[in-house]
């Protein structure tokens, strides 16, 4: 006999679920592919769009630039972050608990900092530009393809190396002393033993990097000058909404949504092709280097996070610099800082405001989803679980034109509110707190919620009176991280924005663009000491010393 269906708490929450994901995810989407394949003035199918990209070298130009660039990044940040990782997991190295705590604030400030940043010391004007030509030595132009493999190489070879480094505190030691007793020791260990099994999660990590560096706009729109990436190429033809062009830009954003989702689905297949379980009973020693092996390694990693810093300490000390229009001259002074509490506050306000209430909604759907996936399995939590995944492979700023192509007329005209800004908050940072969620509720044991069941409480009562307490350090943790990452976007926001629903992030990159670099440096100081204190917060919270992303 089959059983009554029942619209309890958990089925309103599934429906829910399909309604977020679907109304804000996949309709946008379809939206998106509709108007690629949209004649601009008949609105008939067309395949013009996609075959005027193809045609002229300008436009496909910028897919080549993506993956040229991309994978370059991609290449640097595997081999400096698993270096790193292997070298600060199985080596003593002094101040260890502050460069780490220095890798992933580099890490989570935004990319398009950086950018700013060195154009203030490598740009035609900047600080060591200058100091270099008074001596009459020629500075390397930082703009171009070498400036952003730069920028994006320093700003992600973290991911690689946190999620390495976690992945070899798992390795067990008995595996390593086998090889050894074997005859295998050196550098012959670390390629036939310990890199095969690291390899799925360099893969992951890999993955993370080409997908965030595929989807920046903020570095290549500041110092690509001519080099065309597709996210930049993309937001110039949305913006200049003439004849065709937001149809072309539609066809453009469809282009990169499949080329995401292929480098997506691909990097899985080869992950489930070489994924295994490791359990280490016996971690690996730390050993400590001598020598002068041992003055090269800790000259090394204190070089590489000096210059992953070397953003963050320009940003706060030009703030305070005297400005005569877009030139800083001698002298400190509080001006910027009270030219953007004076016209740009509300900027301030808005970050705050539109971050938190998005964090709101991610603990809420966080908690709710994850327990859906994990604990009420079936065919149609499986497909929710599945639509978690897409938001990280649609790059920011093709979600922000999806919104707007989707809400731009009645009757859900969010077009130009802040509700389409908390919204594409909401999609693109649920997967961090949904995978914190999950996390967490592997860990607890079902016996728990059925021992408060038994004993006359309602599933419903359950869950937010045991479950959801037990889960709330994990929730918060992937929360926080939720909301630094909210606080610093750009890509969607820039697309979305309009005078009165500008955040720091968009009022930063538009001060940049006006060569008004005290109150861009002010700002950025501001959004810097938010993420952290955010941070520190982080860990409070999870009483961890790291981030696992």
């Amino acid at each position: 006999m089959n059983k009554k269906f029942q619209w309890d708490f958990w089925a309103w929450i599934t429906l829910l679920s399909i309604v977020v994901f679907g109304l804000f995810l996949m309709y946008p989407l379809f939206s998106l592919f509709a108007s690629a394949f949209q004649d601009a003035v008949t609105g008939e199918f067309t395949m013009e769009n996609f075959t005027h990209f193809f045609d002229r070298k300008y436009y496909y130009q910028s897919m080549i630039n993506s993956f040229s660039v991309t994978t370059c990044v991609t290449v640097l940040a595997v081999i400096i972050g698993t270096a790193l990782a292997y070298f600060m997991t199985l080596f003593k190295v002094r101040g260890k608990n502050i460069v780490e705590i220095c890798i992933i604030i580099s890490l989570l400030s935004p990319p398009f900092i950086g950018a700013y940043s060195w154009i203030l010391i490598g740009g035609r004007s900047g600080i060591l530009t200058q100091w270099l030509a008074g001596m009459g030595i020629d500075f390397p132009s930082i703009y171009g393809f070498a400036g952003i493999l730069l920028v994006l190489t320093l700003k992600l070879y973290p991911f690689i190396y946190l999620y390495v480094a976690g992945a070899m505190k798992n390795i067990d030691s008995a595996l390593i002393e086998a090889a050894e007793s074997l005859g295998c020791s050196g550098i012959k260990k670390v390629v036939t033993i310990m890199l095969p099994l690291i390899t799925p999660t360099i893969l992951a990590g890999a993955l993370m990097v080409f997908m965030n560096a595929m989807a920046d706009f903020g570095t290549p729109m500041l110092i690509g000058e001519g080099f065309n990436v597709m996210p930049v190429m993309i937001y110039s033809e949305f913006i200049n909404e003439v004849g065709d062009q937001a149809n072309f830009a539609a066809a453009m954003a469809a282009i990169m949504v499949l080329i995401t989702s292929t480098i997506f689905m691909l990097q899985k297949y080869v992950v489930n092709k070489k994924s295994f379980t490791m359990s280490s009973l016996r971690p690996l020693p730390v050993g400590e280097m001598t020598g002068i092996k041992n003055v090269i390694m800790h000259l090394c990693i204190y070089v590489l996070v000096a210059l992953s810093m070397i953003p963050q300490l320009v940003v706060i000390y030009t703030s305070f610099l005297k400005t005569n229009g877009s030139i800083f001259v001698d002298g400190y002074s509080l001006d910027s800082y009270r030219t953007i509490f004076e016209s740009l506050g509300t900027a301030i306000t808005n970050t705050y405001l539109y971050s938190t209430a998005a964090m709101a909604m991610i603990v809420f759907l966080g908690m709710t989803v994850a327990y859906l996936t994990t604990r009420k399995k079936s065919w149609l939590t499986d497909v929710i679980d599945t639509l978690t995944m897409f938001p990280y492979i649609i790059p920011g700023s093709v979600l922000g034109i999806t919104l707007l192509l989707a809400f731009n007329e009645e009757p859900m005209l969010l077009s130009g509110t802040a509700i389409i800004i908390i919204i594409s908050l909401v999609i693109r940072r649920l997967p961090y707190t949904l995978r914190s969620s999950s996390a967490i509720l592997y860990q607890l044991s079902p016996s728990l919620e059925e021992a408060s069941i038994s004993l006359g409480a309602s599933p419903v009562k359950t869950f937010f009176k045991v479950t959801a307490v037990m889960m709330l350090p994990g929730v918060m943790s992937g929360a926080i991280i939720s909301w630094i990452t909210a606080i610093n976007e750009l890509s969607s926001s820039v697309i979305l924005f309009t005078g009165a629903t500008k955040t720091m992030s968009v009022a930063i990159y538009t001060e940049v663009i006006r060569a008004s670099y005290g109150t861009a440096a002010a700002l950025s100081t501001i959004l810097t000491l938010t993420t952290i204190t955010a941070m520190v917060i982080f860990f409070k919270v999870s009483g961890r010393r790291d981030v696992t992303l």
